[in-house]
């Protein structure tokens, strides 16, 4: 079985996917991760957000693998070197949105999911599994929440990181990279039309999970 998991920024789809991979012993993808990879080799080599051929040629060179921590955590491995902090800084989360527009960006992640996928037994999250990437994936979720506990998320999921950026700041880049997101012309984040919605708003990541648990063990 494969499950797709979307939704906007800070809904929580990671943090959900993860624990459902985990109870079912699938693997799980985490695909915003591969773009905040590429914005990250991007931003490195000085490459414009305008300058769409040279993103899509990196997006195709680069080398993006994910990995599991000692601690059960996801690895972001970016050319053999461990980013899986580097691309949660501030600067890659504003630039991440214009790299993910790129046609030629989406094209080349998305062969690279595909093949993740390829076998079967995962769970994985983005803005287009559903509808872009696997589109006949056997369950679909399209998970959200209010842009204010959104905010909260990503304000204390930046604290954590050491990052220094304000809630009202994290409610502007939120409602900034939403409005990005569904207005883009390739792939954009829309839900897919048999995906089940959950809003996650004052819910923690186990009773989300717990839900999407029962409905995929329920048939």
């Amino acid at each position: 079985m494969r499950i797709a998991i979307d939704g906007p920024a800070g809904a929580g789809k990671s943090t959900v996917a993860k624990e459902v991979a985990r109870r079912l012993g699938y693997a799980y993808i985490d695909t915003g991760a591969m773009y905040r990879a590429v914005a990250l080799a991007a931003l490195r080599a000085g490459i414009p957000a305008w300058d769409v051929e040279a993103l899509s040629n990196l997006s195709g060179s680069v080398e993006i693998r994910l990995g599991s921590g000692e601690d059960g955590s996801t690895r972001v491995y970016l050319d053999g070197q461990d980013v899986s902090r580097e691309i949660r800084a501030p600067e890659v989360s504003r630039f991440v949105s214009r790299v993910a527009e790129v046609p030629g960006v989406r094209r080349h992640l998305t062969e690279k999911q595909r093949r993740l996928a390829a076998s079967g037994r995962v769970v994985m999250e983005g803005r287009d599994i559903g509808t872009v990437v696997l589109p006949d994936a056997e369950r679909k979720f399209f998970i959200t929440a209010t842009v204010e506990e959104r905010a909260r998320r990503r304000y204390a999921e930046a604290a954590g990181e050491g990052y220094s950026i304000s809630y009202e700041e994290q409610i502007n880049e939120i409602m900034r990279r939403d409005s990005r997101d569904a207005s883009r012309g390739v792939a954009p984040l829309i839900q897919a039309p048999d995906a089940v919605v959950i809003d996650t708003t004052g819910k923690s990541p186990g009773q989300v999970a717990e839900t999407i648990l029962s409905l995929v063990r329920g048939g």
